[in-house]
């Protein structure tokens, strides 16, 4: 029988939980016994904007106001430096690390040959860097302690693919790579590594165009999946119920959950003599193709009403 209270006494660091999907795993995760550093810059959806303190404050509120323990931090993932004083925040005032959640994101979505040199750096800055600088911070924490756990948000973006984000979907599959990296460096310290991608109508969501009869009934199908659906699953990767599951991507959809695929050999082919361009267009590629995945993007694949 699980814990009731599945994170008791663990502290979480969950980054970008001001609002919409960290703001519920904050909650969760402080409901269920953890002590939480509520990581929020405050900024707006595109990542500009002046820095607030106020949206990480009002989920510790809402957190204390519940019984629970928590406190704010306004440190920015794109800096190591911050991602550093992220958790020396988080071993100063509970004692301990025991799992962080790497959710903080922005969007900057474009067309490909329209997308700036910037849109791409700040894309990448916030998603893939910075769950690497404060994936880093932590290492050493868990290393020494020889336990921890790691949930990284990635997206079908990336996993499946997306028009016009180049930008989010090459950082959300770079994510899955990190991911699975620090699985294999520090299952020997026992800190396990996890995807989460996540189906939810929130405030990057609400950046989707609504600009034709289908992109409008997309969107109030979107507007079911509430974020609050996504939580349990990242809280339960980071108790130590899940101690057995380490380098896994999961995707959430309101009531569903998928364990994805990775990318392994579908077909192969050989020509003892080697291969020329010629006998590659002749033999190789015919034999292959009927394996070749389609062009498609998130909604193709997941083409059914959520449930």
């Amino acid at each position: 029988m699980a814990n009731p209270n599945i994170l008791d006494g663990k502290v979480i660091l969950v980054t970008g939980a001001g609002r919409g999907i960290g703001r519920d795993i904050a909650l969760l995760a402080a409901a269920q016994g953890a002590k939480v550093i509520v990581n929020d810059l405050g900024a707006g959806v595109d990542g500009e904007g002046g820095a607030s303190a106020g949206p990480a404050q009002e989920v510790v509120a809402e957190i204390k106001q519940a019984g629970g323990q928590a406190a704010a931090n306004t440190d920015s993932v794109t800096d190591p430096i911050a991602a550093e004083r992220m958790l020396k925040q988080a071993v100063d005032t509970f004692g301990k690390i025991d799992g962080v959640v790497n959710n903080a994101g922005i969007l900057r979505d474009r067309i490909f040959h329209r997308m700036s040199t910037l849109d791409w750096e700040r894309v990448i800055g916030v998603h893939l860097m910075g769950s690497f600088y404060v994936s880093k911070a932590a290492s050493s924490y868990f290393r020494e302690q020889q336990s921890g756990a790691f949930v990284h948000f990635t997206s079908t973006s990336g996993l499946v693919g997306n028009v016009g984000q180049a930008n989010y979907s090459a950082a959300k599959l770079g994510i899955v790579g990190l991911s699975k990296s620090i699985a294999l460096d520090m299952q020997r310290y026992h800190v396990r590594s996890n995807c989460v991608s996540p189906f939810a109508w929130s405030r990057m969501i609400g950046t989707i165009p609504t600009e034709t009869e289908d992109q409008k009934a997309r969107v109030e199908k979107l507007k079911n999946m509430t974020t609050a659906k996504i939580a349990p699953m990242v809280v339960y990767l980071l108790s130590d119920e899940a101690k057995g599951v380490n380098g896994q991507v999961f995707a959430v959809r309101m009531n569903e959950i998928f364990l994805m695929s990775q990318p392994r050999p579908l077909r192969s082919v050989q020509r003892s003599e080697g291969w020329t361009p010629q006998t590659i267009a002749e033999h190789a590629i015919p034999a292959m193709e009927k394996h070749f995945f389609p062009l498609e993007v998130s909604a193709d694949v997941f083409s059914w009403d959520p449930v």
